[in-house]
């Protein structure tokens, strides 16, 4: 198990010198995400339905190709005002060098304005495992607790094929 003050050292490129003040962080030991926040040059409105794409003016180069960058939406801002992300997810692979930009999307029924350096969402770093793809002709069956078909594989029967409960 990995030491608990082992952390990742990722490189942060300043785009804007107005977030000096706003660098992401940790709220607590136990956050999962840093906050980034809207470089807006003034508040912006967003209508029911509306999406746009909000500069964070910070690059970040992960570089350890066994670690990715994930953006995911603030609990509070999609549960009370319903914003969210425009692609509900934001991936950013470790060779990305970028500026990270934040698709904002009101699926609520009133306007929202976001202010200037407002918290907009959450950056986790998250471990990759790349795969090999092998084909093969059929699934060799193991044992398993999950509900089988008459062939004892599972997926055959579509969505939702093991049951509501």
């Amino acid at each position: 198990m990995p030491q608990p003050d082992a952390k990742p050292r990722l490189a942060v490129k300043l785009l804007d010198e107005r977030l000096r003040d706003y660098l992401p962080h940790y709220a607590t030991r136990g956050s999962a995400g840093m906050d980034l926040r809207a470089l807006l040059d003034e508040p912006l409105t967003l209508s029911p339905g509306q999406c746009e794409l909000v500069r964070t003016g910070l690059a970040i180069h992960i570089a350890d190709p066994a670690l990715a960058g994930l953006i995911l939406p603030r609990s509070g801002l999609g549960h009370k005002h319903g914003i969210v992300l425009g692609n509900l997810v934001g991936l950013i692979d470790s060779d990305y060098q970028g500026e990270l930009m934040i698709s904002v999307w009101n699926r609520g029924q009133a306007d929202f304005t976001l202010e200037p350096f407002e918290r907009l969402a959450q950056y986790v770093l998250v471990p990759v495992v790349q795969a090999e793809l092998e084909l093969v002709d059929d699934f060799a069956t193991g044992q398993s607790s999950s509900p089988q078909n008459s062939n004892g594989q599972r997926g055959s029967g579509g969505f939702g094929s093991s049951g509501r409960h």
